[in-house]
C-alpha cells in the first residue's frame, strides 16, 4: 500500500482553471466554432476540441485555421469573434469551487493558479466572477512556459518557500498532470473523465473529503488529541 500524500499536511493548492474552476468546455467550444464560422469552416472535429481545451488560445486557432489565415486572428478575435464580449458570460463557476477556496483560505493553506490562458484572460474570469484575491501567484502563458511545462507549477512552490510533496495541483487534461508530477506535486485528476492522479475526485466534495485528513485545522479548533496531559 502506498503512503498517504502529504505526511507533512497541504500546505498548497494548485488550479486549473477552464474545467476546475469554472466550467468552460462549452463556452471555448463556442468561441472557436464562431471563429471558424467567419472564414466559413465547419465545426470542430471531437480531436480539435480536445486539443483546444487544453491549449492556450493562441496554439488551438493556430492547430484549427488553415496557415492562410493565421495573420487574421487578431484581427477577428479583437472586432468580429471577441471573447470578452461575447463568450465570458456563457462561462460558468464550477460549482463547489468558491465553498473550497473560500475554506481553504480559512485554514491558511495558499492557492494558485496555473493556466494556459494569457494573464488578460484570467484576470477576465477573476473578475467576472469576483473571486476573492485568495490566488497568489498566477501563473499564466504571458508570464511561464504553458503546460505541460512544469515552470509554473515549480515557481509557485518556489515563491512558497514549500516543498512539492505538501503542494496539491487540481487539474483535469493530461497537461496538467504532466506539469503536476514534473514538479513533483500531487496531482488531483478533477473531472476528467478517464485522466487518474494520486487523487482523483468527481468534484469539490470529492475532493475535500480526499484531502481532509491533511488539511490544517480552522482556527480555535484543535484536532482530537491534539493537548497533552
Amino acid at each position: 500500500m502506498s503512503a498517504p500524500p502529504f505526511p507533512h499536511g497541504l500546505r498548497g493548492v494548485i488550479f486549473d482553471c477552464d474545467g476546475v474552476m469554472i466550467d468552460s468546455r462549452a463556452a471555448n467550444n463556442v468561441f472557436f466554432n464562431r471563429v471558424l464560422a467567419y472564414f466559413g469552416l465547419p465545426p470542430m472535429t471531437p480531436e480539435q476540441e480536445a486539443y483546444s481545451f487544453m491549449a492556450t488560445a493562441g496554439q488551438a486557432l493556430r492547430h484549427i485555421l488553415p496557415e492562410r489565415l493565421h495573420g487574421e486572428i487578431e484581427r477577428v478575435t479583437r472586432d468580429e469573434v471577441n471573447y470578452q464580449r461575447d463568450i465570458v458570460p456563457l462561462l460558468r463557476l464550477q460549482p463547489g469551487f468558491r465553498e473550497f477556496a473560500d475554506d481553504l483560505h480559512a485554514r491558511g493553506v495558499r492557492m494558485a493558479i496555473a493556466t494556459n490562458r494569457i494573464s488578460r484572460g484570467i484576470q477576465t474570469v477573476l473578475d467576472f466572477f469576483a473571486l476573492p484575491p485568495y490566488f497568489d501567484p498566477v501563473i499564466t502563458a504571458s508570464n511561464a512556459a504553458p503546460k505541460p511545462s512544469p515552470e509554473g507549477a515549480r515557481r509557485i512552490c518556489a515563491a512558497w518557500g514549500f516543498a512539492p510533496a505538501d503542494v496539491l495541483f487540481v487539474g483535469d487534461s493530461k497537461h496538467d498532470k504532466d506539469a503536476a508530477q514534473g514538479a513533483g506535486t500531487v496531482f488531483a485528476a478533477f473531472n476528467g473523465g478517464e485522466l487518474r492522479g494520486r487523487i482523483t475526485a468527481a468534484d469539490f466534495d470529492q475532493l475535500r473529503r480526499a484531502v481532509g485528513n491533511a488539511l490544517p485545522p480552522l482556527p480555535g479548533f484543535c484536532k482530537p488529541g491534539a493537548f497533552s496531559e
